[in-house]
């Protein structure tokens, strides 16, 4: 994807009016100050300010994290930066003017430019993307639309998200279908391993397999393209849950081979809490139930799955200003910097006597999030003390072979905040 260039785009402009020029300075000063650094940097490539710790100031001053602690679960829902909330809460007021007006005859109108918006982001059709709340939502949608019977196998992993893998069960109570469970062992830098152990589990009465591109558990990501490319030579459909991975790292739907994918965007797109995104490959929308009824359940428009009946349509418009704002800092960017920030901690702490990590250190298995543990201490222990000693949030993992304490930064944490972090895990390991 292109870099934002804001040179490039004001020299569009050509002079400025005396009006552009007040209306400029009347803007809040970090506003004007990350305009700045982003002129400054376009000439850099994105592993060179990966570390550039005076750059990530001030795309932090974009935020209104609380100064009284340190905010490290960004992966169970990342705050929105100002210029989100702002347009959400202007939203909402322009809302409640006259509701069914404004909503519907105003703000929806925006929702086709948004499609657009989002869809080319992801890399894919505009008649691919239906707009949701959450990737549950999305991802349920083609869990419970499929047209399965009894005795069709899926083939899902038993670190997938548990919304979906109690969806999956309740379809396998309700409809006779089987699952067939893929095991791992965790953290892994073996793509061929890890693909292996899907692959080895279809058989000639498997219809889908289930993908988490990225585990919510470790942050390990999956090589879901080996595994979808196997899929389809069998026959084999493909959902990928890209709950944590979108937005997140450099890439495109359609090169995961997905046919089907759901994501939330109020984690790594930072957008307002409570938006998320279907994709349905264009030749699967006909086959596909939408989880609420439409007037034709059948037909191939991806709009038959945005039929939610009122909804907070504020929340929705203010998707536009998150996209603009990853637009603004650049995806190769973000990604460097959240891979530098999750190495950076786990490098100073992973040969301290009794921490563990649990997460790779390698580029392509695992981006910004990283699970640690303490011998001989629980994960909840290690939770409470980061909070209760240093007020640092994060959150506890016991799931499978996975039990740590889960670390994730993100573009607004600085290295000073981690090496809070890393004294605290320090002193905790010697307790």
């Amino acid at each position: 994807m292109a870099v934002y260039n804001r040179r490039s785009f004001v020299n569009a402009l050509g002079t400025f009016s005396a009006t552009a020029f007040l209306a400029s300075m009347t803007r809040p000063a970090w506003s004007r100050n990350l305009d700045k650094a982003l002129l400054a940097a376009e000439h850099h490539a994105p592993e060179q300010l990966a570390d550039d710790e005076d750059f990530w100031y001030y795309v932090q001053q974009s935020f209104t994290v609380s100064p009284e602690l340190i905010n490290l679960n960004n992966g169970g829902v990342s705050p929105s930066p100002k210029v989100v909330q702002d347009a959400m809460k202007r939203y909402l007021d322009y809302s409640n003017e006259a509701p069914s007006y404004y909503m519907w005859r105003i703000l929806d109108q925006g929702r086709e430019p948004l499609r657009k918006d989002l869809a080319r982001i992801a890399g894919c059709s505009a008649e691919e993307i239906a707009i949701n709340r959450n990737a549950s939502e999305a991802l349920e949608t083609v869990i419970f639309g499929l047209n399965l019977r009894a005795g069709d196998e899926i083939v899902l992993c038993k670190y997938d998200y548990p919304n979906c893998i109690n969806a999956w069960k309740q379809r396998e109570m309700r409809d006779g279908i089987k699952l067939i469970w893929v095991d791992l062992e965790l953290p892994s830098e073996d793509n061929d391993y890890m693909a292996a152990q899907y692959i080895k589990a279809f058989t000639p009465k498997t219809k889908l397999v289930h993908v988490t591109h990225v585990y919510n558990w470790n942050g390990q990501i999956v090589p879901a393209r080996k595994i979808a490319d196997a899929a389809h030579a069998r026959g084999i459909e493909v959902l990928v849950d890209g709950a944590h991975s979108f937005a997140h790292f450099e890439y495109t739907i359609p090169s995961l081979g997905a046919d089907y994918f759901g994501t939330s965007l109020h984690k790594w797109l930072a957008a307002c809490i409570g938006s998320g995104m279907l994709y349905v490959k264009k030749d699967k929308i006909a086959g596909l139930y939408p989880l609420f009824a439409a007037p034709d359940a059948k037909q191939d428009n991806i709009r038959k799955f945005e039929n939610l009946g009122t909804r907070p349509f504020f929340i929705e418009q203010a998707i536009g200003k998150a996209i603009g704002f990853y637009d603004m800092i650049g995806p190769a960017r973000k990604e460097q910097r959240l891979f530098y920030l999750k190495n950076y901690w786990m490098t100073a702490v992973k040969d301290i006597p009794k921490v563990k990590l649990h997460t790779s250190l390698k580029p392509g298995y695992a981006c910004a999030i990283g699970v640690v543990s303490v011998e001989g201490k629980t994960p909840g222990e290690l939770d409470n003390y980061l909070f209760n000693e240093y007020k640092i949030h994060v959150t506890n993992v016991n799931w499978e072979n996975v039990h740590g304490a889960r670390i994730t930064p993100n573009v607004y944490t600085t290295t000073k905040d981690l090496d809070r972090l890393i004294t605290a895990i320090g002193e905790f390991a010697k307790t």
